[in-house]
């Protein structure tokens, strides 16, 4: 055999060792799985870090909204030299339920949040339950939407579209009525020369959940739908029920009364945003002490509060 032969046969045999390892090569079943385990790692620790910029996200857009209903009622009071009245109504008690005119606070806002055209559609010589009004108290605005809480409206509702934000009527758990003593009540007129204790150490608007079985009247309501008081526990309210676990069911709310309002919640963990009558934004723990917290929800009480 020539030497040419000789190397074309080395070379024939080299090609076809070479291609025999590579059918060979692959992953074995114990690299796939250690492999997929470390993709399923990584995924765990992923999640939480997405969770938590989405609530983080969420938590923002609420301040947001909370800022343009600051500069919405500011503005109202630099026009008015007053809020608007927290509920209008003929007779108080405000009672929780489809009775009187109960014409929120929140309908009074509607041009300052850029919805001329609900305000123009409302019919103020009636009640807000009429059916001249069902167009406009189905209506939602983003505005008025915490993103941490999904419930827009409750199932199976014609009409009601919800608030995720509340006045504060009072530091006290009492009915709303037309001489409670904080900034947004029955037929209020509240401005900034009465609010005594100043307006970055009185709570002007807070956030609240849509609790279903407690009845919602929707966010154009003057009565517990869109006004809370501080006497209540943030996210301790007679209105929250714990998280069912699995293969329960909650238990069903128990309501006090129909003059009962509740006090403040979110869906964020730990607490809720409020908005002060200076126009700040601040989030408070749901620890905060219960001897401050009432203090913050009246105007006049004349108690100094320091940090909060």
């Amino acid at each position: 055999m020539s030497q040419h032969q000789n190397l074309n046969a080395t070379l024939s045999s080299a090609c076809s060792a070479q291609s025999a390892r590579r059918r060979n090569q692959g992953f074995t079943l114990i690299e796939l799985l250690v492999v997929i385990a470390i993709i399923a790692i990584l995924v765990a620790l992923l999640l939480p870090a997405i969770s938590q910029a989405r609530e983080a996200a969420s938590r923002t857009s609420c301040k947001n909204n909370l800022m343009q209903l600051g500069i919405a009622l500011n503005n109202y009071e630099m026009s008015f030299q007053m809020f608007p009245p927290g509920s209008v109504n003929e007779t108080g008690p405000v009672k929780n339920s489809e009775t009187g005119s109960q014409i929120g606070w929140l309908v009074q806002l509607l041009p300052l949040l850029e919805q001329q055209a609900l305000a123009a559609t409302f019919n103020p010589n009636g009640s807000v339950f009429d059916d001249a009004n069902a167009g406009v108290r189905s209506a939602t605005i983003p505005t008025l939407h915490c993103a941490s809480d999904p419930k827009i409206r409750r199932p199976g509702a014609a009409i009601a579209a919800f608030s995720s934000y509340a006045g504060c009527y009072s530091g006290s758990e009492i009915p709303i009525d037309s001489d409670n003593d904080g900034c947004l009540f029955l037929n209020s007129n509240i401005g900034h020369r009465e609010i005594q204790d100043g307006a970055s150490n009185t709570i002007l608007v807070g956030e609240k959940r849509r609790v279903d079985e407690a009845g919602e009247y929707g966010w154009v309501a003057g009565n517990r739908s869109t006004l809370r008081n501080t006497g209540t526990g943030i996210n301790a309210g007679w209105d929250l029920t714990a998280e069912p676990g699995r293969g329960q069911t909650a238990s069903p709310v128990v309501i006090p009364s129909d003059t009962a309002n509740g006090g403040f919640s979110s869906a964020h963990t730990g607490g809720a945003q409020f908005l002060l009558a200076d126009g700040s934004v601040r989030f408070l723990s749901e620890n905060i002490d219960m001897t401050v917290f009432p203090l913050l929800g009246n105007r006049g009480d004349l108690q100094y509060v320091g940090e909060f």
